[in-house]
């Protein structure tokens, strides 16, 4: 029997390895060359197996995965075949797509909002996924502790067994909620307690709900001019009418916004650290603002932007904390202090609005994944967030001092910058000898991920300025590379 199978079947020798994958390997492989042609039956398992000189186990295992995979199929009574149809065929895409006939397409009607992102997309498009000295938005990732975190999240997974088999309360992992309640009344001065407190996946999506739960097409937000251009993105795709209201050294101009757009349901803003400005929301604009809103049953949305890295005073009291009428919504993230595919950020809503986040919240995306949850949990109650954020602090701003000092040597006329309280990218000022362009050119020329402040303008004029992030470099790597700069920009 044997000697007969193996005149039959002589190309289905096996050379050893791992037997049945080996089996499954040889067969498709034959399959696939032409070798075993479809229709063709396949000695029994027994016989393959006598055949080789194998374990009757692993052919069986070898046939059963060729046939769940579609390679074979068996008749009742009759054996194995191999398919006249290979999987292969069936999932194999043409090279070229199949020329349509113009009055066969199909018309596609996108939201007519989506028309309003596309300039705004194609700017910020070219930056996703990519690694570039000064880069904007991203921290000192160099100082993030791998290692530790590392340790908790392997703890975090060991005593996972019980709550992965299910899924989480869409408004987030308890003992973090509580653990972030007592954080942010410590060192932000908010009022709220951890029912209050919803986990969102990010800043950008906390924007998303509150935008569902609060707004209708058609209201009007107020949004800062320049300002960030994911709120605004957001904003509109959704059918909101954009306000853009200017900012100065105190911040959103609130008297301009409350005497031109009066109409207002919705308020974005970065009281502690506007962006891309860096300016601080002043404290008799708070209070006019909390006090317009009240008024005109609007609601205050507080991104919390760079909050902690303050680095020569302590951080500024929350909108939220100096709310008394339940008007704030205030949002905090970590991708900035941690790193920025940590995407776990939080929401403080009103009571009375606590349930309508939740529903939202879990209507977009169930919820917050369990695991990072209780890693970062840990990671704050047993102290290691705070200490993180004072060695981020100190690096970071050692890592501005070091690009302006660089750049008022190296770049004095082309560049104005001054030293800021805050931040994690600098405002550089071009000065009128030079063309914004052309320094954007060379900055692109050397690879830099440096941005406009054009970019993130609606109709502010006042936009002759570059911004660099700084955070994620060390100062020996800013040094080299503005001084290539320089040489670059001699040769303009």
């Amino acid at each position: 029997m044997k000697a007969k199978s193996q005149a039959q079947f002589p190309h289905l020798l096996l050379d050893g390895g791992y037997i049945k994958d080996k089996v499954y390997h040889t067969i498709r492989n034959a399959i696939l060359d032409g070798r075993l042609a479809a229709g063709t039956k396949l000695p029994s398992s027994r016989a393959f197996a006598e055949m080789m000189s194998i374990s009757r186990n692993s052919v069986i295992a070898g046939f059963d995965r060729l046939t769940d995979e579609g390679y074979l199929f068996t008749k009742k009574g009759a054996g194995t075949y191999v398919s006249t149809t290979r999987p292969d065929d069936v999932i194999k895409l043409p090279t070229k797509m199949c020329h349509v006939p113009k009055s066969q397409q199909t018309t596609f009607h996108p939201n007519s909002n989506l028309t309003n992102l596309a300039t705004q997309w194609e700017k910020s498009r070219p930056n996703t996924s990519q690694y570039k000295m000064f880069n904007i938005g991203v921290g000192c990732v160099d100082q993030f502790p791998h290692d530790l975190w590392g340790r908790i999240l392997g703890r975090a997974w060991r005593s996972s067994k019980r709550e992965i088999t299910h899924y989480n309360h869409p408004a987030g992992y308890p003992p973090l909620k509580k653990i972030l309640a007592d954080y942010v009344r410590s060192t932000r001065g908010v009022n709220c307690h951890q029912d209050q407190i919803i986990i969102v996946n990010g800043t950008q999506q906390a924007i998303n709900i509150a935008t569902k739960v609060l707004l209708q097409t058609g209201d009007c937000a107020w949004l800062d001019d320049p300002g960030y251009d994911s709120a605004r993105a957001i904003l509109s795709v959704s059918g909101i009418n954009i306000s853009p209201i200017p900012s100065d050294n105190e911040g959103m101009d609130i008297a301009y916004a409350a005497k031109y757009h009066a109409d207002a349901k919705f308020i974005y803003t970065a009281p502690s650290h506007q962006f891309p400005l860096g300016t601080t929301l002043s404290l008799p604009r708070r209070l006019a603002l909390l006090e317009w809103a009240y008024q005109n049953n609007a609601w205050i949305f507080e991104d919390d932007y760079n909050s902690e890295f303050r680095y020569l005073s302590k951080p500024i009291q929350a909108l939220q904390g100096l709310d008394k009428y339940q008007r704030v919504i205030y949002s905090g993230t970590f991708s900035k202090m941690m790193y920025p595919g940590f995407r776990l950020g939080f929401l403080i809503v009103p009571e009375k609005l606590q349930e309508a986040f939740t529903m939202i919240k879990y209507y977009s995306d169930s919820h917050s994944g369990y695991l990072e949850q209780a890693a970062l949990a840990q990671f704050i109650q047993e102290g290691h967030y705070a200490r993180h954020v004072r060695r981020v602090r100190k690096i970071c701003y050692s890592r501005q001092l070091i690009l302006i000092e660089t750049i008022r040597h190296y770049l004095p006329h082309v560049f104005e910058v001054e030293l800021t309280d805050s931040g994690i990218h600098a405002v550089c000022w071009v000065k009128p000898e030079y063309n914004l362009q052309d320094i954007i050119s060379a900055c692109r020329q050397l690879g830099f991920g440096v941005q406009p402040l054009s970019r993130y303008c609606i109709n502010s004029q006042n936009n002759n300025a570059i911004l660099f992030g700084y955070a994620a470099h060390n100062e020996t790597d800013i040094t080299n590379n503005i001084i290539a700069l320089s040489h670059v920009i001699k040769h303009l």
